[in-house]
C-alpha cells in the first residue's frame, strides 16, 4: 500500500488543527462553546503544539516504506491518535450532533481506519521497478 498521500493528507490536516489551536486557542474555545479560560487556553495551546509535532513527524515519513514491521511505531503513533479521538468524537456527536463535530469524527474515522490497513497489513512493493510479486 503506497502511503505517501496518507501521510500528506494528515500532516496537513494535523498541521492546519496545530496552527489554529497554537494560535487562536481562545477563539477556538469559544467557537467551540466553551468559556476560554486561562488553564483552557494553556491546555489548547499545548494541543495545538502536539498536533503539529505530529504534523512535521508525517510530513518527514511520507516518503518512506509504512506499513507491517516497516516504520511501525510511526504507523502505531498515528493508528492509536486517530482511532481514540474518532471514537470519542463519535461519542460525543451523538449527544451533540453539530455539523463540524460529525465531519471531523467522520475524517477521523476514515484516517483510523487508513492507518489500521496500513499498520495491520503488509505494505505492497512497487511494480515499477519490473520487479515480481
Amino acid at each position: 500500500m503506497h502511503t505517501r498521500f496518507l501521510m500528506g493528507f494528515s500532516a496537513a490536516c494535523m498541521a492546519v488543527a496545530g496552527l489554529v489551536l497554537s494560535f487562536l486557542p481562545a477563539e477556538t474555545l469559544t467557537a467551540a462553546g466553551v468559556e476560554p479560560v486561562p488553564v483552557l487556553v494553556v491546555f489548547a495551546q499545548v494541543t495545538g503544539a502536539l498536533y503539529l509535532g505530529f504534523a512535521i513527524l508525517n510530513w518527514s515519513a511520507r516518503g518512506i516504506l509504512i506499513g507491517g514491521i516497516y516504520a511501525r511505531p510511526v504507523g502505531l503513533g498515528n493508528f492509536m491518535h486517530f482511532a481514540v479521538v474518532a471514537a470519542t468524537l463519535v461519542k460525543a456527536s451523538t449527544v451533540a450532533a453539530k455539523p463540524i463535530l460529525v465531519a471531523v469524527a467522520a475524517l477521523y474515522t476514515v484516517l483510523g481506519v487508513w492507518f489500521a490497513v496500513v499498520v495491520f497489513r503488509g505494505p505492497v512493493r512497487s511494480s515499477s521497478r519490473g520487479e515480481s510479486r
